[in-house]
């Protein structure tokens, strides 16, 4: 499949931003979870229920899910990547504190951007994208600055494996989009990134969760079912055909809408302190989306 779409039209900028919205919400589920489930467990198992559904899916629509050519290794390559990351993640939450391991996780659409720029011959990192970036990410910072803190050693680990599992987010999305995109469907990409990443998932939850279920109440299941449905089969699923469509560097920009959804829900949500700053970093954050998915036929290119 080719490139479709040089820019997001709206109906993109508004599956992305609902896209958004539902992994804003899948950081409360995580919470809500948590208070029954490990963190780790809950990702490999996230993993397996979404591969399970995905394979259900393509049996019903009739699509093959499994080549065995080089469409595998690609599809190893690619739950590697994705099973990396999120340890990386895990682990440096264990050193960091939540605030920071986001802060440094949302940079992983400027190494998308310069990654497509080098890559992708119809994504050149412009000036004017740039700027969005730095807006939006900007944005970021402003919405958890309170919470924010001097890091000591440990958390500069934490950090710095947070900046890895950004490198490996980014890594993945141009591997879909400059390498896989049109040689699997999104149901293959999917398929492969959950099969392949359950194993290492599974691995590390043994190696530094000595419980993995604490208390199984109705609350905690339909957390985990949320994780398991909404967001890593069907919203992947819908994401992994967004980049294949469209500009893979002004998807991951929308990105930055995710914490910013995390913090507001977490306030209605889970009674968490929402402030002034969180109007102002998203607007900063729409306003860099503005700037990053701004049409070149009107001008304002640098």
């Amino acid at each position: 499949m080719s490139l479709s779409k040089k820019t997001l039209d709206a109906r993109a900028m508004a599956m992305v931003v609902s896209l958004c919205f539902l992994w804003g919400l899948a950081q409360i589920s995580i919470k809500v979870a948590n208070r029954g489930v490990s963190p780790i467990f809950q990702a490999a198992l996230r993993s397996v229920v979404a591969a399970l559904l995905v394979a259900c899916w393509a049996r019903v629509r009739r699509m093959p899910l499994v080549h065995r050519d080089r469409t595998l290794l690609h599809g190893l390559a690619i739950g590697l990547l994705f099973g990396t990351e999120f340890m990386f993640i895990y682990v440096g939450l264990n050193y960091t504190t939540a605030s920071h391991a986001v802060i440094f996780l949302y940079t992983a659409p400027f190494f998308v951007a310069l990654g497509a720029h080098w890559l992708l011959p119809h994504e050149p990192l412009t000036g004017r994208k740039f700027g969005g970036l730095v807006l939006a990410f900007a944005g970021i910072i402003l919405t958890l600055w309170d919470s924010l803190g001097r890091p000591t050693r440990v958390q500069l680990e934490g950090d710095l494996m947070s900046i890895a599992a950004a490198f490996l987010w980014a890594a993945t999305s141009l591997y879909l989009k400059a390498v896989v995109r049109t040689r699997m469907t999104p149901s293959q990409m999917l398929f492969y990134q959950l099969g392949f990443s359950a194993v290492p998932l599974f691995l590390m939850s043994l190696l530094f969760e000595p419980q993995w279920i604490r208390d199984l109440s109705p609350l905690v299941i339909g957390a985990l079912a949320y994780q398991g449905i909404v967001v890593a089969f069907a919203s992947y699923l819908v994401w992994f055909w967004m980049i294949q469509v469209y500009p893979v560097s002004n998807l991951s920009g929308f990105t930055f809408f995710t914490p910013i959804f995390g913090v507001l829900l977490g306030g209605l949500l889970l009674h968490e302190p929402l402030t002034a700053k969180l109007l102002t970093g998203g607007g900063l954050v729409a306003g860099g989306m503005v700037l990053v998915n701004w049409p070149e036929d009107r001008g304002w290119e640098a």
